[in-house]
């Protein structure tokens, strides 16, 4: 059994349906309209909280909709504990550097005009950080791998109003609640082609994909070996002369000192 958390319209559900290994897929939507788009059987839920049992899924998917939520800690380790022995987490988010280019242009551009900033794209995780969050939820062999992209536009307003069409636009508590103003989009838009546009006219756009690969411990998983068990010395196995280093002396400042 498997489910697909935050499945949009189930594309992802479709692919790995087509593998035997996956058996039955389970899509998970907040949304009802994107919930009627998917194939099979579904639930409407919210990402955040997980309607299943303990230890009834062997494969948990999410792609690209964890980085939207409030509290991943506590999603990981609700997939943690749905999870069977020796299930497979594999999830996708939008990684720190995504939209990097449209941040700095908006910051610059308030700065300027407002005096101040406010938020105006997401934070996304780091990848070092969701590393460890797996091992914080209880995960076995965490693997979190990033990949940058960069998309080219012909301005800042096409690749906003993709954004927006998206509905991946500004969701931020904190955020500015006045309109914004044709003179401050004008100028987010200037600073955007001033710093970053291509030869070609066209702007440049960075998105970075985590990927999260983590298991839940089991009996049958590797396990690494206790210190000063090896049989085999590092040189040999890279076919190399091993050499000593010599006896290492610590230099006191009095040393340091007398020998300047």
């Amino acid at each position: 059994m498997a489910a697909n958390i935050g499945a949009y319209h189930g594309v992802v559900s479709r692919r790995l349906r087509q593998n035997a290994s996956v058996g039955s897929m389970i899509d998970v939507e907040v949304s009802p309209a994107l919930l009627a788009q998917c194939d099979g059987p579904s639930v409407l839920a919210d990402s955040e909280v997980l309607p299943f049992a303990p230890e009834s899924l062997d494969l948990i998917v999410s792609g690209l909709a964890w980085q939207l939520i409030n509290d991943i800690p506590g999603v990981l380790a609700q997939a943690r504990r749905a999870l069977k022995p020796d299930g497979l987490l594999l999830a996708a988010f939008l990684g720190g550097d995504t939209l990097k280019e449209l941040r700095q242009a908006w910051l610059a551009a308030e700065a300027e005009i407002l005096g101040g900033a406010s938020p105006r794209v997401a934070p996304f995780a780091d990848v070092r950080d969701l590393g460890g969050l797996l091992q914080r939820a209880g995960f076995a062999l965490p693997v979190a791998d990033s990949d940058v992209f960069h998309v080219t536009y012909a301005d800042p307003l096409a690749m906003m109003r993709e954004v927006q069409g998206m509905a991946a636009s500004n969701m931020l508590v904190e955020r500015r609640r006045v309109p914004v103003t044709r003179g401050l989009l004008m100028r987010a838009c200037e600073i955007y082609a001033e710093r970053f546009a291509l030869a070609d006219g066209r702007i440049p756009a960075t998105f970075e994909i985590i990927t999260l690969t983590a298991w839940v411990p089991h009996e049958s998983q590797q396990k690494p070996l206790k210190p000063g068990s090896a049989t085999m010395r590092l040189a040999e196995a890279l076919g190399v002369e091993e050499h000593g280093t010599g006896d290492v002396v610590p230099v006191t400042p009095k040393d340091r000192e007398a020998k300047e």
